[in-house]
């Protein structure tokens, strides 16, 4: 990382640099061993008083003391990535949003409430792009407001490590208390090498919509109301794929199937196709039959009808902690695009 100028350290930065993505070396201490540096790459969202502060692609915040500043610059923003289907962050936050509508919304200038009866982040939670058409704690205010009279806690979710991302909101929401509770990965592929796949497909069975059995194995239903088949349901054009288990195998309620029918499946998926685009959803395997090609058989059958649909391009959201579906769609051609936080007043 060169900061140099003839031979010499330099601060190529001011405060009209906000916004931008910049590269800043600090001094982190010194000892026998001579100086010691560290180097941080991100969007500067801040320049308060005598902190700088800014936020990398993963959302993480990096304060760096004007005082212990060494170098510092702005630079292009990130290269284009050479591998799989290109997007920008508009396009793929309306396909994503697409994919999971709430049962109900509202319009705060060009953000976008949306509640669900509190069935996951996504569909309770603020999608703020663009302007809301009001100063921002007047923005805020209503947000409380708005989710405080439907009884949820109010979430915003915001985008960072993207070009067109909102790394800037989220400093503005840590320096109002709000605290990010939860990171995924949104991670795009090419879909036809997902179709081409050699996966065992025969046992999994595709459907347009979701019912009882396909419920049992989703693990984030709990008690399915009709909200949440509002929302598994929602979309552009919506399959739900199954592998049924063993016929006496466990049922929801613990119970074996009656007269041999299956009881909850050993794999479920979701995919939504939406033009070009085909967003795998839900994708969830038995963890007594994990490892054996499961998610890749659901997947590769739900790719194969996307391809049918016309779709060319694969999205999918997977939590950054989750280290064993990362790892499955790392080995798919799945690259991170952005990174999404909600964001929770407390």
């Amino acid at each position: 990382m060169e900061f140099t100028a003839g031979g010499r350290l330099e601060v190529r930065l001011t405060r009209a640099d906000v916004g931008k993505r910049v590269s800043v070396r600090q001094l982190t201490g010194s000892g026998a061993g001579g100086e010691k540096f560290t180097d941080t790459v991100g969007v500067l969202t801040s320049w308060d008083g005598d902190v700088l502060l800014i936020t990398r692609r993963t959302g993480e915040s990096v304060r760096v003391p004007e005082a212990a500043l060494v170098a510092g610059k702005v630079v292009p923003a990130a290269p284009a990535r050479r591998r799989g289907p290109s997007a920008s962050f508009e396009e793929l936050a309306g396909v994503c949003a697409r994919s999971w509508q709430p049962v109900e919304s509202e319009p705060l200038g060009e953000w976008r409430l949306r509640a669900a009866s509190g069935f996951t982040r996504r569909a309770n939670s603020v999608l703020p792009l663009g302007d809301p058409g009001v100063a921002l704690d007047e923005a805020l205010t209503r947000v409380r407001r708005w989710y405080g009279e439907r009884g949820l806690p109010p979430y915003v979710q915001t985008a960072t490590g993207a070009e067109g991302t909102q790394e800037r909101l989220c400093a503005e929401l840590e320096r109002r208390g709000w605290r990010s509770e939860v990171t995924a990965e949104v991670r795009i592929a090419a879909l036809a090498p997902l179709g081409d796949r050699d996966a065992e497909v025969s046992r999994v069975v595709l459907s347009r919509g979701v019912d009882e059995t396909w419920l049992r194995r989703y693990q984030r239903s709990g008690v399915p109301g009709p909200h949440v088949l509002h929302v598994l349901n929602s979309g552009p054009s919506v399959w739900f794929a199954t592998v049924s288990g063993e016929p006496g195998e466990p049922r929801g309620d613990g119970e074996p199937g009656e007269n041999g029918e299956p009881g909850v499946p050993a794999a479920i998926g979701r995919c939504v196709v939406d033009g070009r685009w085909a967003g795998f959803i839900a994708v969830e395997v038995d963890p007594a039959r994990r490892r054996q090609g499961l998610a890749t058989a659901v997947m590769t059958a739900l790719a194969r009808r996307a391809l049918e649909e016309g779709a060319s391009a694969a999205w999918l959201q997977v939590e950054s902690d989750n280290d064993g579906a990362r790892a499955l769609y790392d080995a798919m051609g799945f690259t991170v695009h952005h990174r999404y936080h909600h964001f929770r007043s407390f």
